[in-house]
């Protein structure tokens, strides 16, 4: 295949819900693609960057990243795997999150049509492809077996849906590990419709349910059976090196003491309010001086950190996604990223205006220039750089003054992982930061399944990362005990 446009992007989402929606050990397809060099898994030229997403707990947070990678400029691929499953008043597909059951779809999974309707603006000069790794549960695949089109239509969709497995048990994601297989096998990715034949060959060979939905590319396309004999199989003998092994550090660090906070009351989710939340990247010009000094970042400069301001009631010391914390004094956060060796004119410092607008309750307001933002480094500096990680801390700080520890603690974890993602050590003080505030955030959810559900997450980034008090990882460890045993 040849190499499309500039430094591409992909977002890889996996979700395991617990109980009868776990359908799927999703979090399994990831490890290998993630061992895939970048430039190969988004078809795209040296620079691309990869984002992911393990048991997911908040549609929004995945919505917001998947509208994030929609504004690079190069190829995007955006793979999911997990359940399928349609909710009961309006029988529309869901992916099924960490926390998602068969009755709370509509609070706690994300619509199909939000995700098509976020990259179907990327147009033909940047080649958009989903690929789908799902298990229908039993409510869901009689409905898609009758419209085996719905979820094709308006996006170039590869992979496949299965049907819900044998009672009690659990699919593996065959496709994803037989897509991986394949291109840790090239040093160019092949054209996607000979690739999808190729892995639904090797997939169905290793077990893959033969009555499982095939989408091979194009609008509306889905297909049942064999794979075609005639469908011309890539050549995978060339080996491609490059994938950097994962980082496994030791490391010492502090706990801070956690706040007190309330647990934020679910509401349905639907598309307007996300949708209004987070705006399309900022305009040159803004019309107002207020929207200049808000909203437009400049691309030549790195989005700039200043110290919270006093009395903000978030500095915690840094504190990873998921971890609990306690027993030590907070730090300022977030950490200010590097700036450029030369800058042109400064823009103004969009921080105070985001933590005044989110300590006056306008938190649509303060995400919306976060996200303008977050985007500019995105396109600027590479989604995994630390101009970008820096805005997953800032919107973890405004969750966290919205009263929801539950995104709070998943954003410091996504943000922990991205940086050991980029070699950092786990004793490196950002990643230590990120870490005791995920923890902090942990303890104070009180929602049990999406307490459980971070904790996955959680867990081995505590491992990775202890710090300096030991006892962090063994009362992590005995709070998740004490908290299963009360289910």
């Amino acid at each position: 295949m040849g190499i499309n446009g500039g430094p591409g992007a992909a977002l890889l989402v996996a979700a395991s819900p617990v109980g009868r929606a776990r359908l799927m050990d999703a979090s399994a397809a990831l490890p290998a693609l993630a061992a895939v060099p970048p430039q190969v898994l988004c078809g795209s030229v040296p620079g691309a960057g990869v984002v992911e997403l393990v048991d997911p707990v908040d549609p929004h947070v995945v919505l917001s990243h998947l509208r994030t990678a929609a504004a690079t400029p190069g190829p995007l691929l955006v793979h999911f795997a997990g359940p399928l499953l349609f909710d009961s008043r309006q029988r529309l597909p869901h992916l099924g999150l960490a926390r998602t059951t068969p009755a709370t779809v509509r609070y706690s999974a994300l619509p199909w049509h939000l995700l098509v309707a976020e990259l179907r603006d990327r147009g033909r000069d940047r080649p958009t492809a989903v690929v789908v790794d799902l298990v229908a549960d039993a409510r869901a695949w009689p409905l898609l077996a009758r419209q085996p089109d719905l979820l094709a239509r308006d996006v170039e969709l590869y992979g496949v849906v299965s049907p819900p497995p044998a009672r009690k048990s659990v699919a593996q994601p065959l496709y994803s590990r037989a897509l991986a297989e394949a291109l840790r096998a090239v040093a160019e990715r092949p054209p996607l419709d000979e690739l999808h034949a190729y892995v639904v060959g090797q997939a169905l060979t290793a077990g893959l349910d033969e009555r499982a939905l095939r989408f091979g590319g194009g609008s509306g396309r889905a297909a049942t059976g064999a794979v075609p004999t005639g469908a011309r199989v890539p050549s995978y003998g060339q080996v491609s090196t490059g994938a950097d092994a994962p980082v496994v550090p030791d490391a010492s660090c502090g706990v801070p003491e956690p706040r007190a906070a309330g647990a934020a009351t679910p509401v349905p989710f639907s598309p307007a309010a996300p949708a209004a939340a987070i705006p399309a990247p900022v305009p040159a010009s803004p019309t107002t001086a207020g929207q200049a000094q808000a909203m437009s970042p400049a691309p030549s400069l790195a989005p700039v950190a200043p110290p919270l301001p006093a009395g903000s009631g978030s500095r915690p010391r840094p504190v990873p996604s998921g971890a609990t914390v306690r027993g030590a004094a907070p730090a300022a956060l977030p950490a200010r990223p590097p700036r450029p060796a030369v800058e042109a004119a400064s823009p103004p410092d969009p921080h105070p205006v985001i933590w005044a607008a989110a300590h006056a309750g306008r938190h649509t307001e303060a995400a919306a220039v976060v996200a303008a933002w977050e985007q500019q480094a995105w396109r600027t500096y590479g989604a995994g750089s630390p101009e970008a990680i820096h805005w997953i801390e800032v919107r973890a700080v405004l969750a966290r003054i919205a009263g929801d520890p539950g995104n709070a603690c998943e954003l410091w974890a996504a943000a922990a992982n991205a940086r050991l993602a980029r070699g950092e050590s786990g004793r490196h003080p950002e990643v230590l930061g990120a870490v005791d505030r995920a923890q902090a955030e942990w303890q104070e959810i009180r929602d049990p399944d999406r307490a459980r559900a971070l904790a996955a997450t959680l867990v081995p980034l505590r491992r990775a990362a202890p710090g300096g008090r030991p006892e962090a990882l063994a009362v992590l460890e005995r709070q998740l005990a004490s908290r299963s045993q009360g289910l």
